[in-house]
């Protein structure tokens, strides 16, 4: 069976633990909190796929490292441990996130900008984006980037919507050379 539908059967495991406890804000923010951290530090997945290190020691370090977070996602990264799925945590959390996203109609959008975007701001992409999407509402992460020169450029799945003006006069330049 391949990773990625291994990853996404723990994920549809825990999305009904979620639904049946009514715990998704719970779960969801304490998945999107262990995928930050399996991703920025090696060294765990590393030692959580030592073969010499007993499984034993693997789950005490989950439960070390992993104190605040609630006992199904810790539970079922204690079971990935001990079934040697540690290097699919990361693709769990990604597909649990998607799921979760769909039962609530959210979608991701990163929102680059030139500046930080006010809440007004936010909340005005937000509705006239979500729309196009077919959601109800974004979460939206700002990310400043002064290349932009100005203007906004959204990012909501693989799609892009580019309203910036360097993005313009990318446009325009391509249009001119034609």
């Amino acid at each position: 069976m391949s990773d990625i539908s291994v990853a996404k059967r723990y994920a549809v495991a825990l999305f009904q633990i979620a639904k049946e406890q009514q715990l998704f804000d719970q779960i969801e923010e304490d998945l999107r909190a262990v995928k930050q951290v399996f991703t920025t530090s090696g060294e765990l997945l590393e030692f959580l796929k030592h073969p010499k290190v007993t499984n034993e020691a693997k789950k005490q370090l989950i439960e070390d490292t992993f104190i605040n977070i609630s006992a199904p996602v810790k539970n079922t990264l204690k079971l990935m441990t001990d079934r040697h799925r540690t290097d699919v945590i990361v693709q769990m959390a990604v597909d649990f996130i998607d799921l979760a996203n769909e039962e609530k109609s959210v979608a991701d959008a990163q929102v680059y900008t030139v500046r930080p975007l006010t809440d007004a701001e936010r909340e005005a992409v937000s509705s006239s984006f979500s729309s196009r999407v077919g959601k109800s509402t974004l979460r939206i992460e700002n990310i400043v980037d002064r290349s932009l020169l100005g203007g906004i450029k959204l990012r909501i799945g693989n799609r892009i919507f580019d309203g910036s003006v360097s993005g313009k006069l990318e446009r325009l330049e391509r249009e001119l050379l034609k």
